[in-house]
């Protein structure tokens, strides 16, 4: 069909000029087009390898293998077959042993597999030598694929940026495992991505590269930190919504905002942090940031490259873990997410555990009452959405006094910034002092202690309070 259409307009464009560079630009740019449209839309065939440890739970490579799969159904490919070997390590040379390389060469050969994707991290030896016996066939692993994948939905310049860093840096220790000719300009699976041409040509180049990306991302922390800066200043609360990819946070942060970001049951599909401000019903204002999902074994590579973006979570106030309730899994990637977090220093914060997709019959989650930081939901119908918006609300409201503030008339310009920190109700105007009743939370108290009315007496006084 687009073929078609470039044919019919392809005389259209010409009839405008008579250059024929310029025609054969068009002609160029059309056809290009036309190639990236087809291409999109070709499912490249796939072989997934694994080895079966005897340290692996029953079904444990075989779960692995799943989620494997729609990463590369994220990444644009269909799996073909899977191979897997038991075995009490994998092979130092192959990976797989050498029996199984072989039944996996002639598998490839016979049936023009385009890639064997590996589910455990391959050293650059084992890739050379993998691709050797395998000859034309690309070999990839996990990590490579998750990156492949993130370079597909980078959107942003950090994104952008953030990506080819990490790509870099996977790819760099690797040159030697990517056959003689070293060439990554094939396209497909697992070649996505700014920078491979260089890889081939210049190894000192690529070092440049990943220091020049490395101190344009410290440039764009220090906007990043600046903006948080004026938010802590701002006084409102900052909630992250973290949680294992495809658990649905974009389309929690959609229901709640109407941010209209994009939101697919497919792997990864968020990359970059979207952050959107929500009035919850008593009139505070709070920010709510959909974040990167997590997934077993994330490339430290990544971790490190986007460090800035899953800072998101460091500097939350409250965070909502999103757990998939159709998930059979969703205990052991809770704990995934959860040890991410604790990685990250982000955990010892209110949280709430909110379990998504309610709505759905094969749901498996138990509802369990009682537990107040344990929300039933579905962002897709609505339903919960205003438990978990009251729940909030409670949590914001924790710690939250009502207080009076003696200002004196020389200070009247503090009443200014404290309006950025607390709740106003009332200012009373007095012949040598402003009285100002406002509800504050411990940060605002302690900020303006000096002007509390009844604050805190100082350390060796008898009464606990003036």
């Amino acid at each position: 069909m687009v073929g078609k259409c470039a044919s019919a307009l392809l005389p259209t464009f010409c009839i405008f000029t008579k250059n024929i560079k310029f025609q054969n630009l068009i002609i160029g740019a059309i056809a290009h087009g036309v190639f990236m449209e087809i291409n999109e839309h070709i499912l490249e065939k796939a072989v997934l390898a694994a080895v079966d440890l005897p340290e692996m739970d029953e079904g444990e490579c075989e779960r692995s293998l799943d989620e494997l799969e729609s990463l590369l159904d994220t990444a644009g490919g269909e799996v073909f077959a899977r191979v897997i070997q038991a075995k009490s390590s994998p092979d130092s040379r192959t990976c797989l042993g050498s029996g199984k390389i072989k039944e996996l060469a002639e598998l490839c050969k016979s049936n023009n597999i385009d890639v064997v994707i590996f589910d455990n991290e391959l050293s650059p030896a084992q890739i050379r030598n993998i691709e050797n016996e395998l000859d034309d066939t690309r070999v990839i692993d996990r990590s490579m694929l998750i990156l492949d994948i993130f370079a597909k939905h980078a959107v942003t310049g950090e994104g952008k940026l953030q990506v080819e860093l990490a790509q870099l840096k996977y790819t760099a220790p690797r040159l030697t495992g990517k056959g003689s000719a070293l060439s990554r300009l094939g396209g497909g699976i697992g070649t996505r991505g700014p920078g491979e041409s260089k890889l081939e040509s210049d190894r000192r180049h690529l070092r440049r590269r990943m220091e020049q990306l490395e101190y344009e991302i410290r440039e764009l922390d220090k906007t990043r930190l600046t903006q948080r800066k004026a938010r802590e200043r701002s006084g409102i609360k900052k909630i992250a919504i973290v949680g294992y990819t495809n658990a649905g946070k974009s389309t929690l942060l959609n229901a709640l905002t109407g941010a209209g970001i994009l939101a697919e049951n497919k792997l990864f599909a968020t990359l970059d942090p979207t952050t959107r401000k929500y009035t919850l019903p008593c009139g505070d204002e709070i920010l709510l940031t959909d974040t990167v999902g997590f997934i077993r074994r994330l490339p430290h590579h990544l971790i490190k490259a986007f460090k800035s973006t899953l800072d998101e979570a460091v500097f939350a106030d409250i965070i909502i873990i999103l757990i998939d309730h159709t998930d059979p899994e969703q205990e052991e990637k809770t704990e995934v997410c959860e040890k991410l977090l604790n990685e990250l220093g982000a955990s010892g914060k209110p949280t709430l555990f909110v379990y998504n997709k309610c709505d759905l019959e094969e749901g498996t989650a138990v509802f369990e009452k009682g537990d107040e930081n344990r929300l039933f939901i579905s962002a897709h119908t609505g339903m919960g959405l205003e438990s978990l918006v009251g729940r909030i609300e409670e949590i914001v409201h924790e710690g939250k006094t009502n207080e009076v503030f003696i200002i004196p008339n020389a200070k009247q310009g503090i009443i200014s910034r404290m309006y950025e920190f607390m709740t106003i109700n009332d200012v009373e105007y007095g012949e040598d002092c402003v009285k100002v009743n406002a509800v504050a939370d411990a940060k605002a108290r302690g900020m303006f202690s000096e002007f509390l009315q009844n604050k805190p007496k100082k350390v060796g006084e008898d009464e606990e309070w003036l």
